[in-house]
């Protein structure tokens, strides 16, 4: 692929001479990558709603913006559900249900920002439907995400692949390790400490696995758990048509 030309059609190229005449070399460039007929993709990190950073909200729809971005994918790990987690519980936390209050007015705030998007299901989001499972409850009782969290327009995946990168919550492995065993660019969330891209090379291949950022507060009792691991990585990640793949972190 040559960088300075981009394939562009001539109609997108007399399109680009008629609003922006003056452009020309790098500027000229740059415009017609970013406006470049192709998903531009951003990848938000666990919310662990709702115990997510102040602000992180605001950093992914500046990131969206300045990547003139067309698509959005949350990684997985929505919700925490603390409150009837599996794990030890804060006794002087919120109750179960207080918590899941919080929660969906708090993303109430995610969905005026992002109202179309795809939403890979982490492992805090099965909460419910294991402990139902647990307690032999048949499925049907279960309601949906979207019907709990009042998202209509979200489109709750496993995974989900586009330009031939996989994207998936993270269970099970690093990017970088699924990205080798699928021989698919892979995209994950899910290890709160680390953000990387990293490109695997052979003689008739190219991937990458990347590994994006979360955005959950650090000082909340449900993180306290990580209290003494490497600090989090805050971040979200764009992937430009499944050739280009950026990590962005949040200053602090």
């Amino acid at each position: 692929m040559k960088y300075n030309s981009y394939d562009l059609p001539s109609g997108d190229k007399n399109h680009y001479d008629e609003i922006r005449p003056r452009l020309s070399g790098n500027k000229r460039i740059a415009f017609e990558s970013i406006n470049r007929k192709e998903k531009r993709i951003l990848i938000i990190g666990d919310l662990h709603e709702p115990f997510c950073l102040e602000g992180y909200l605001e950093f992914c729809q500046h990131i969206y913006a300045t990547y003139n971005c067309n698509h959005v994918i949350f990684i997985g790990d929505i919700l925490d559900s603390h409150g009837f987690s599996y794990h030890e519980q804060d006794p002087d936390g919120l109750s179960a249900g207080n918590e899941l209050s919080l929660a969906v007015k708090r993303i109430r705030k995610w969905y005026k920002a992002f109202p179309v998007a795809d939403v890979c299901i982490g492992n805090h989001d099965r909460m419910a439907s294991r402990k139902a499972m647990t307690g032999g409850i048949p499925s049907a009782w279960i309601r949906s995400y979207n019907d709990v969290l009042g998202t209509p327009k979200w489109n709750w995946v496993e995974n989900i692949s586009y330009d031939d990168v996989l994207y998936e919550h993270g269970e099970g492995g690093q990017a970088k390790t699924k990205a080798k065993n699928n021989m698919m660019s892979s995209v994950c969330g899910h290890t709160h400490t680390t953000a990387y891209v990293e490109w695997l090379v052979g003689k008739k291949f190219r991937v990458f696995g990347m590994q994006v950022g979360c955005g959950i507060d650090a000082k909340t009792y449900a993180a306290a758990y990580a209290k003494n691991f490497k600090k989090q990585a805050i971040g979200c990640g764009v992937v430009l048509g499944g050739h280009t793949a950026i990590n962005c972190l949040m200053d602090l």
